[in-house]
């Protein structure tokens, strides 16, 4: 199980601060919250360790009904009690690996992703507390695990697949990932690996090794306008 090590602070100020920025130029707070009432939202957790950033993965449990021994962010389905999308992503993250409100900084909300056509899901983009130890929940949680941030960018074992829908070009990535702590390899795809990727792309502004559905050079229209042509096809489906 991974645990925190404190990183120079120097390093981790400077590391965090431009990171935070950059990623508040992309954030779109309730803007789009309207569009479906069928509403998850999801947490990724960033860490900065020895230099570098890290983004926190679950693998989910096989107990699970929906997509059992997937890797996945923590989040989940929003429930009347929670105050925003932000709370569901904080409830949700609290209930599978223990992480508690007060040891996310919240930093955005970023473009929401359509899934199965009638759920929107929010990613909520935080800075987790570097003494964070998880512990995780049987019943939902297999593991937890990092990735380097920059791994997104320039991984060593990558696939994509294509699909056209309603018109639009859409790549399905799939990131493999050995973890050098347990040898334990993992499988990033999907919505996930596209979160992921998204978040790379904004903080450290470089190109990937490899095609992506995103313009480089406007990330947050880009990933709008694929929202709402989204959205338009699915809503006239229904």
């Amino acid at each position: 199980m991974w645990r925190a090590c404190p990183p120079q602070e120097p390093v981790r100020n400077s590391l965090v601060d431009d990171a935070k920025a950059r990623l508040r130029k992309h954030d779109v707070g309730t803007k789009y919250s309207h569009l479906l009432s069928n509403k998850c939202s999801i947490l990724l957790p960033l860490l900065a360790k020895e230099g570098k950033l890290y983004l926190l993965f679950t693998l989910r449990s096989e107990k699970l009904r929906r997509s059992p021994g997937e890797v996945c962010f923590p989040g989940g389905k929003y429930e009347p009690t929670d105050a925003d999308d932000v709370a569901t992503a904080l409830r949700e993250a609290q209930e599978e690996v223990g992480l508690h409100p007060h040891q996310v900084e919240v930093v955005c909300r970023l473009v929401p992703v359509l899934f199965d056509r009638d759920t929107l899901i929010t990613p909520v983009v935080g800075f987790i507390d570097s003494n964070f130890q998880a512990k995780p929940n049987p019943d939902e949680v297999k593991n937890v695990f990092l990735v380097p941030l920059e791994y997104f960018l320039h991984p060593s074992v990558y696939q994509q697949s294509h699909l056209t829908r309603s018109g639009h070009h859409i790549i399905i990535h799939c990131f493999e990932y050995t973890n050098p702590e347990d040898g334990v390899t993992y499988h990033i795809r999907g919505m996930t690996a596209k979160c992921a990727l998204f978040v790379a792309l904004i903080i450290l502004g470089k190109k990937p090794s490899f095609e992506v559905e995103f313009n480089l050079n406007d990330l947050m229209s880009s990933s709008e306008e694929s929202l709402l042509k989204l959205h338009k096809h699915a809503t006239s489906k229904l």
